[in-house]
């Protein structure tokens, strides 16, 4: 099956032999992930603080 890497759009197979499957490489992978680090990619809505039953405050984490 040919699928687009979600990072650079080139075309490639997606089978097991592509250990960065869906991405065409190590770098389009690292590309992605940083984005989400840093919040410029993300799933829009609202945070579910209900676990918690109030939102989470930073801490130093040491």
């Amino acid at each position: 099956m040919k699928v687009k890497c979600p990072t650079c759009e080139k075309e490639i197979e997606y089978s097991t032999d592509n250990p960065f499957r869906p991405f065409c490489s190590e770098r389009c992978k690292l590309i992605d992930l940083g984005e989400w680090a840093s919040g410029e990619r993300f799933i829009p809505g609202e945070p579910d603080w209900s676990l918690d039953d109030e939102e989470p405050q930073d801490k130093p984490l040491h």
